[in-house]
């Protein structure tokens, strides 16, 4: 069988692939906001789930804006469905959009962008995450969380920082351990954590 670390590496190239043929980080610069990588991406912890997120800021933040980004990006022969969530008047202050891209090869990536206002609570909150987890993560803990991913592919949604806390802020290092973990640190809303 295929090593953790080099199926990962495998994602995760695929993943830069297909951010470069969508050129969608390029199309939201083109409506003046400004792109971030993060989640499992970002953190070099892709591993089941074909997933890119990004974060992207405004000021102001404006549906029209948002709308002119996601048109551009739907005129990709990829883009084979849009989900639109308008979260201004909560706490996140952001519109969600939530992608499904097919590539050439068959696969279906789901890209989630959240157009965030600049300067509102989760600015640059989930990029800090992002930097810390690498600061911190150890080579054994980082193949741990991959190990973690790819034995619980199959057992519903689970998000990365359960994952990223268990692992790197409580020591489990196996599935039965995780399982257990999970019911006793439900998710409720925005996990806000950072190692």
């Amino acid at each position: 069988m295929e090593s953790i670390i080099n199926i990962a590496v495998k994602n995760q190239e695929k993943a830069y692939e297909i951010i470069e043929k969508t050129g969608i980080i390029l199309i939201w610069e083109s409506v003046g906001a400004e792109v971030n990588l993060v989640g499992s991406l970002k953190t070099g912890l892709l591993m089941t789930n074909n997933d890119i997120d990004f974060h992207v800021y405004s000021s102001p933040l404006l549906i029209s804006d948002s709308f002119l980004a996601m048109g551009k990006l739907a005129e990709n022969p990829g883009i084979m469905r849009l989900e639109y969530i308008n979260g201004i008047e909560t706490e996140e202050q952001c519109i969600e959009w939530h992608v499904w891209y097919q590539d050439d090869d068959g696969s279906v990536w789901k890209i989630d962008v959240i157009h965030i206002l600049k300067g509102s609570r989760y600015d640059g909150y989930f990029e800090q995450m992002a930097k810390r987890i690498n600061e911190v993560m150890t080579p054994g803990q980082k193949e741990t969380i991959l190990r973690l991913k790819y034995e619980t592919r199959g057992m519903g949604k689970i998000i990365g920082v359960e994952y990223y806390q268990a692992v790197i802020r409580d020591g489990i290092d196996n599935v039965q351990d995780f399982i257990e973990w999970r019911e006793k640190n439900p998710v409720k809303n925005v996990v806000e954590w950072i190692p």
